[in-house]
C-alpha cells in the first residue's frame, strides 16, 4: 500500500516524523513531501510536487491554510482516502474530496496504526 505524507519533517518531535517511521515499520511504501529536504525512515523528503502514481492513502500534517496549494494535486491523484490528522481538519478540502469519491477520515495516523485500523 503506497502512502503519501504531506508535511514531512526531519524533527523527531513532530508527529509527521513519528508517523513516517511508524508507517515504514508497518510495511507501508512511503512518499514524503515537506518544506525542507532530508531523510526520514529511509525515505527522501520531496520539496516539490513530483509525479506519483497508485497512491492509496494521503495523510496530512499541514494546516488548512497551507493545504490550499495542494487541492488540485491531491484530487488528481485520486487516492482511496485522505486522513486529516488532528489540526488539519479542512471542511473545504473534505467536501471536494468526497465529491471525487475519495474517502475522508478525521483521525490520527499514529492511533490508526497502533490499533490496526490503518
Amino acid at each position: 500500500m503506497k502512502t503519501l505524507l504531506i508535511g514531512a519533517s526531519t524533527n523527531p518531535d513532530r508527529y509527521a516524523y513519528k508517523a513516517a517511521n511508524c508507517l515504514v515499520k508497518h510495511g507501508h511504501e512511503l512518499i514524503l513531501f515537506g518544506l525542507k529536504e532530508g531523510q526520514v525512515a529511509g525515505n527522501s523528503i520531496q520539496t516539490s510536487k513530483v509525479e506519483v502514481h497508485n497512491i492509496d492513502t494521503v495523510t496530512l500534517y499541514v494546516n488548512p491554510t497551507n493545504q490550499e496549494a495542494w487541492y488540485d494535486y491531491l484530487l488528481k491523484l485520486k487516492p482511496r482516502r485522505i486522513i486529516f490528522n488532528p489540526g488539519t481538519e479542512n471542511p473545504e478540502l473534505m467536501e471536494l474530496a468526497e465529491k471525487e469519491g475519495i474517502e475522508v477520515i478525521e483521525a490520527c495516523t499514529l492511533v490508526m496504526l497502533s490499533v490496526g485500523t490503518f
